[in-house]
Order: structure tokens, then sequence, then C-alpha cells
């Protein structure tokens, strides 16, 4: 009986690590998206300066290459895609920009 409960709580908490684990990625994607100044123009669900990242997940959605494209957009910048209003070429290194087209991808 103590081996089966020990199992449980055993089970409940790699679960709550494995949740806890899931969550600081996102978090800290946040955060990179906060130190590299992209909240400045864009916003998780509502339109700013740019689209919102929900939009831009949902534009790229379903696309074989859309991280890959969305990495050469805040790298490179891009400009008539969603507006009048270009994106800059972006100071964010490759590993950087990476973790932020995956972040959008997955909200």
């Amino acid at each position: 009986m103590r081996t089966q409960h020990a199992l449980a709580a055993l089970l409940a908490a790699s679960g709550c690590l494995l949740t806890l684990g899931a969550a600081m990625p996102a978090h800290a994607s946040q955060a990179l998206a906060s130190s590299k100044a992209c909240l400045a123009c864009h916003a998780i669900d509502k339109k700013l300066v740019g689209p919102a990242f929900q939009d831009i997940k949902g534009k790229y959605s379903g696309r074989k290459d859309a991280q890959a494209q969305m990495v050469q957009s805040i790298l490179k910048g891009s400009s008539g895609r969603w507006g009048p209003v270009p994106m800059p070429a972006n100071a964010v290194s490759e590993a950087d920009a990476n973790t932020l087209a995956k972040w959008i991808l997955s909200l």
C-alpha cells in the first residue's frame, strides 16, 4: 500500500514538473520578446503598430516553412505583408529569432 502511495506521489510530482517545464519556455520567450523590444510594436492579442502575435501565428500556421519564414522576417525585416508600416531588421541572433518564431507559433 505504501508503494502505491509513493508511486502516486511521484507521478503527481512529475506531472507538476512537466507542467512547469512547459510553462517556463513560454514565459522565457515572452521575456525575450520584451527584452528585444518586440513588444514596442506587437502585442499577443491586439494590433499595435504591427500585427498581433496571434494574427501572425494565424497567417503562418500550417506552412511547412513557417518558422524559417518568420525568422527571416525577424532578422531582415519585412514590408507590405501587414500594411504600409514596414518592420525593420532586428538586432537579434538567429538563435533568438528562432526562439521568438517558435514561441509565436505556439501561442
